[in-house]
């Protein structure tokens, strides 16, 4: 791995120019594209104009870390600045650039968009499993190389386990995370969304979701009434049973009906057979 980046940006930034050299170039705009390892699915368009604003008035302040690949150069860092670069319809960009591995250009991403900390939780974790399985890591050793707690991480990648569309909800921030985490100790997947639907009505808070889960999973199911069987159809059971020397059951509908007979082997059901001949 390379040096720094459980540092923190700014010690990575340092190591790059004081310790290996590497100089600010220019580059044209159109020979870049973003990182394919970007965490980060959707930019704030208000964000993104005001980047713009601030680029036209005093031009990129912070060059982007970029490495070469096949079709120009990939961005590691700064696809913000990248994005308002385009907007403000710039034709180069100053970046420094790096050579870079994969699994370093997944670090960078994640690092840089965590230090920002506006990721949502689903991007977030998105990132964090991602990077646990294409780097072979654990998340122990995730949480130390980030900063962050286990449980954090741990946390945030569960919800990727619920459903899709509950996973849509916690992204656009419709329900938080908070409420996904609850959602989770649901026993029965199959109440998932009428409670889904009941928080996004009701707006129900998470201590609220957490005492509807738990009286849900704590809920008895209601006892079958026993059906009192015909006297004629108990003693005829009764004869069977002692025929074939097995348990036999009857049972009677509306419309039709059927006769169970239980057997424990080959030779058992051979038995049976020979006595219906």
């Amino acid at each position: 791995m390379a040096r720094g980046l459980g540092k923190g940006l700014d010690a990575f930034f340092t190591e790059i120019e004081d310790q290996n050299g590497e100089k600010i170039e220019e580059v044209e705009l159109v020979k870049c594209r973003p990182n394919p390892y970007q965490p980060r699915k959707v930019f704030e368009a208000d964000a993104i104009e005001e980047l713009k604003e601030s680029i036209q008035e005093h031009g990129i302040l912070q060059p982007l870390i970029v490495r070469n690949s096949i079709r120009g150069y990939e961005i590691v860092v700064g696809e913000r600045r990248y994005r308002a670069a385009k907007e403000a319809n710039l034709e180069t960009i100053p970046v420094i650039i790096k050579e870079l591995t994969d699994e370093q250009m997944m670090e960078l991403a994640l690092l840089e968009n965590i230090q920002r900390e506006d990721l949502t939780p689903i991007e977030e974790a998105t990132a964090y499993e991602r990077l646990i399985n294409e780097l072979g890591t654990t998340q122990d050793q995730l949480a130390k190389r980030l900063g962050k707690s286990r449980s954090h991480i741990a946390n945030l990648v569960r919800l990727l386990s619920l459903p899709d569309d509950i996973i849509v909800l916690i992204n656009n921030h419709s329900i938080s995370m908070g409420h996904g985490r609850a959602l989770l100790g649901l026993k029965d997947k199959q109440k998932l969304k009428p409670i889904v639907n009941r928080i996004v009505k009701e707006k129900l808070n998470v201590r609220q979701v957490e005492t509807l889960i738990n009286e849900l999973n704590h809920q008895q199911p209601k006892p079958k009434k026993k059906v009192k069987k015909d006297i004629f159809i108990a003693e005829r059971e009764n004869h069977l049973k002692e025929y074939f020397g097995t348990n036999v059951t009857i049972n009677k509908g509306k419309k039709k009906g059927k006769i169970e007979i239980e057997f424990f082997s080959d030779d058992d059901l051979n038995r049976i057979l020979d006595k219906m001949e």
